[in-house]
C-alpha cells in the first residue's frame, strides 16, 4: 500500500477476480431475487395504469379525470420522473454507493405508489405518477450497476438479460390483474382500481425485506477507500459459497492496483464516456434509440390497431398483449446464455436486425391485409421474442462497457435516452400514424421502428464490444487504476 500524488492510497487487490471466480450459487439467488424483481413492479405499474384508464374517467370512480389525461399527461409525468429520477440517483449511486441508493428509490417508489393509491384529484395522481416514475428510474441505475458488480462474469450476460426481461412478467400480472380489478362483480367502481397499486406497495414491501440482506459492491467500496470493508464482505461470501459446494473454491486469477479516490464529478465523467469511449457511446445511442421506437412502432395504439383494423373488443385486447407480453420474457429468458457463449456481438447485432427484418415482414403482411388479429398478434410475439432479448442487451451493455466510476450515471444517461425518445417522441409520432385508421400510416409507423432496429443491429455489428465471461476490470479500466487507461478505451 502506497500513497499517489494526489494524497489517495494505492493498494493491490484481488477482490474483482475473486467474485468473479465463484461459481453459482443460492446466495446469487438472493441477489437476483433481492434486485431484479422490480423490474415486474415496473412492468405491473406501466400496464395496470393503461388498462384502468377507462375505468378512471368513468363516474363513479372517485376522481374526476379523463381517460385522456391517465394515458396522456400522467402517463407522459411517468416517463419524465423516470428519466429525471434515473440521472439524479444514478450521480447519487455512483457518489453513495450501491446498497443506500437502491433502498433509497425503492422506499420512494412505494411511498408514491401507496399516495397514487389515495388519489382523490387529478393534479394529486399527476404528481405520485412523476414520484413513482422518480423511483423507479432511480432503480434502474442503482440495480443494474449493483447487480454487474456482484454477479461472476461468466454468468453476468443472461442474468443481466433475463432480470430486465422480467418486465413482461410484471406487464402479464398488470393485465391480469387489471380484467379482476375492474370486473364490478368483484369490487366497486372506486375500489378496484386502488388495489392495483395497493399490491404494488405489497409486493415492493417483500422485496424490501429480501433487499435487505443484499451487500453493497465491494468493487465501489474498493475504490472509494473502504477496502476493509470490501474484504469482509468477499470473505463472507466465499465462506458461505464454500459452505454450500462443500470444497473449496479456485484460485483467483489476477489483481488490481487502485488509486483510490473520492467521487468523479460531472466533467471528468462525460469527457470519460464522449471522449476516451465515443464509440462505445454511438453504440449505446444507437442500441436505445433502436429499440425504444421498435417497441412504440407495436406497442403504441396497440389496443387502437386491434380494435380499429379487427374490430376487436376493447375489453378484450389485454388478452392479446398477455401473449405478446409472455413472448417478450421467453426471449432473454431463453437467449440469455448465448451471449455469453456466442458472444456480445454476434447476440446484440443478430437480435436486433433478425427483429427488424421480421417486423419489415410482419408490415408486408399487414399491407397485403393477410393477417387476422390472431396471426398479426403472433407475428409481434414472434418479433418480440427476439427484439425483447435485443432490448434488454442494450441495459446489459452500457452497465458494462464503461468504467467503475461512471457506471451508474452511464446507466441512467442511456436509460433517461432511451425512456424519453420511447415515451415522448415515439408515441407523439406513433400516436398519429396508428390514429389515423389508414392501412399505409400504420405500415409506416412499423417500417420506422423495423428501420431503426436493423440500423441499430448494423452498428452493434461493428462496434458491439465482447465483454463476455470478461471481468468488468478488463472490459473497462477503471479510472482509479494504476496505468494508461487509454488503450482499452476504444477496445
Amino acid at each position: 500500500m502506497g500513497v499517489d500524488e494526489h494524497g489517495g492510497r494505492t493498494i493491490t487487490s484481488r477482490i474483482p477476480a475473486r467474485l468473479d471466480r465463484l461459481p453459482w450459487s443460492r446466495w446469487h439467488w438472493t441477489i437476483v431475487i433481492g434486485l431484479g424483481t422490480v423490474w415486474i413492479l415496473d412492468g405491473l405499474e406501466v400496464t395496470v395504469v393503461g388498462n384502468i384508464a377507462s375505468r378512471l374517467s368513468e363516474p363513479g370512480s372517485g376522481l374526476a379525470i379523463s381517460s385522456s389525461q391517465v394515458t396522456g399527461t400522467a402517463a407522459a409525468l411517468y416517463v419524465a420522473g423516470a428519466c429525471v429520477g434515473a440521472l439524479f440517483w444514478g450521480r447519487m449511486t455512483d457518489r453513495f454507493g450501491r446498497k443506500k441508493l437502491f433502498m433509497i428509490t425503492l422506499a420512494v417508489y412505494l411511498a408514491a405508489t401507496a399516495l397514487t393509491a389515495l388519489s382523490f384529484a387529478p393534479w394529486w395522481f399527476f404528481l405520485f405518477r412523476f414520484l413513482t416514475g422518480f423511483g423507479i428510474g432511480g432503480e434502474y441505475a442503482a440495480i443494474n450497476s449493483a447487480i454487474d458488480e456482484l454477479i461472476p462474469a461468466y454468468y453476468r450476460g443472461r442474468v443481466d438479460l433475463v432480470i430486465n426481461g422480467s418486465f413482461w412478467i410484471g406487464a402479464v400480472g398488470g393485465s391480469l390483474l387489471s380484467i379482476v380489478a375492474l370486473n364490478t362483480d368483484f369490487l366497486a367502481k372506486d375500489v378496484g382500481w386502488r388495489l392495483t397499486f395497493a399490491l404494488g406497495v405489497v409486493l415492493g414491501l417483500v422485496i424490501l425485506l429480501v433487499r435487505r440482506s443484499v451487500p453493497e459492491s465491494p468493487r465501489w467500496l474498493l475504490i472509494h477507500g473502504r477496502e476493509r470493508e470490501a474484504e469482509e464482505i468477499v470473505s463472507s461470501i466465499e465462506s458461505r459459497v464454500e459452505a454450500e459446494k462443500g470444497e473449496p473454491l479456485p484460485e483467483p486469477e489476477g489483481e488490481l492496483v487502485i488509486h483510490q479516490r473520492g467521487s468523479v464529478g460531472f466533467g471528468e465523467i462525460a469527457r470519460t464516456v464522449f471522449r476516451d469511449y465515443r464509440r462505445r457511446a454511438a453504440l449505446g445511442f444507437s442500441l436505445f434509440i433502436g429499440q425504444a421506437f421498435l417497441y412504440n412502432a407495436i406497442t403504441f395504439g396497440f389496443g387502437a390497431i386491434l380494435t380499429t383494423f379487427f374490430d376487436v373488443p376493447t375489453g378484450d385486447t389485454g388478452y392479446y398483449f398477455v401473449v405478446i407480453a409472455v413472448g417478450n420474457f421467453l426471449g432473454p429468458l431463453l437467449l440469455g446464455k448465448l451471449f455469453d457463449t456466442l458472444g456480445r456481438r454476434v447476440m446484440i447485432s443478430g437480435t436486433y436486425l433478425l427483429s427488424g427484418l421480421l417486423l419489415f415482414g410482419t408490415a408486408w403482411l399487414f399491407d397485403r391485409g393477410s393477417l387476422t388479429a390472431t396471426t398479426l398478434t403472433a407475428c409481434w410475439c414472434v418479433v418480440l421474442f427476439f427484439a425483447s432479448a435485443g432490448a434488454s442487451s442494450a441495459y446489459l451493455t452500457v452497465s458494462e462497457i464503461f468504467p467503475m466510476e461512471t457506471r451508474a450515471m452511464s446507466i441512467a444517461f442511456f436509460y433517461a435516452l432511451g425512456t424519453a425518445a420511447g415515451g415522448i417522441s415515439g408515441p407523439l409520432l406513433f400516436a398519429d400514424l396508428t390514429g389515423t385508421g389508414k392501412v399505409s400510416d400504420t405500415v409506416l409507423a412499423f417500417q420506422i421502428g423495423a428501420g431503426l432496429m436493423c440500423a441499430a443491429g448494423l452498428v452493434a455489428a461493428l462496434l458491439a464490444v465482447n465483454a463476455e465471461r470478461r471481468s468488468l476490470e478488463d472490459v473497462a479500466t477503471p479510472l482509479s487504476a494504476a496505468g494508461d487507461n487509454t488503450a482499452k478505451a476504444q477496445a
